[in-house]
């Protein structure tokens, strides 16, 4: 239950969670960030994890308003730039090597025929450049990788828009919080403007859904 609690604290309110963090010292809060940006980009089991908001509190955090944090955005950056290259390289040979025994398993319930086919749509339509826009998108951006390794997409074809994916997207939200955190409006709602930056990531995911969703019913 203890991890559980974790990650359902984490999700609720990122702030809070690496304030404590904190509480802790500077090189737990470090590995901690690094662990959950890596897990949720290299773990096919893992795609729920909040990278986005996450990344929003981290900068957050490394801002000079927040003198209270400590922490540094120098040291921040490349933690959150080396995570997610690291963590596609992981998930990439998951897929190449294991991914048809893991998708057949049916054990990882996140992984749905919709999402699946989403994402190799993407694939063919978009060839690796797939690979950089999927990093914007909560769960493809955990998907992309693996199904890249499993579809047969090339190491060589994958990893430049991989670095390249993981570089924007860990850079942009960081900043995002780093420049913005420190605005009053953001700090007394900081709560919602997470949810907000959330229902922003998902937005193209649940539109796809309900499209895909009416499509099917058109058809019957």
């Amino acid at each position: 239950m203890g991890i559980i609690n974790f990650f359902i604290e984490l999700l609720k309110n990122p702030r809070a969670a690496i304030a404590g963090w904190i509480a802790m010292g500077l090189a737990p809060t470090y590995a901690f960030i690094f662990l959950i940006i890596f897990v949720e980009t290299g773990v096919v089991f893992m795609p729920f994890l909040p990278g986005d908001s996450l990344l929003f509190a981290a900068g957050y955090f490394a801002a000079d308003h927040n003198v209270g944090g400590g922490m540094s955005l120098f040291i921040l950056l490349p933690i959150v730039w080396i995570a997610p290259i690291l963590g596609d390289q992981c998930n990439y040979f998951i897929g190449h090597f294991f991914g048809r025994r893991i998708v057949e398993s049916g054990k990882v319930k996140a992984m749905t025929p919709e999402r699946i086919a989403k994402t190799e749509a993407m694939i063919e339509k978009w060839g690796p450049l797939a690979v950089f826009l999927g990093r914007f998108f909560p769960f493809i951006r955990t998907f992309m990788p693996f199904i890249s390794g499993l579809s047969g997409m090339s190491w060589k074809r994958f990893t430049p828009f991989s670095i390249f994916g993981g570089l924007v997207w860990s850079s942009l939200f960081t900043l995002l919080g780093y420049f913005f955190g420190g605005i009053p409006f953001v700090q007394t709602h900081f709560e919602l403007v997470i949810v907000a930056i959330l229902l922003v990531s998902l937005a193209p995911t649940l539109v796809a859904a309900v499209r895909g969703l009416l499509n099917r019913k058109k058809k019957n």
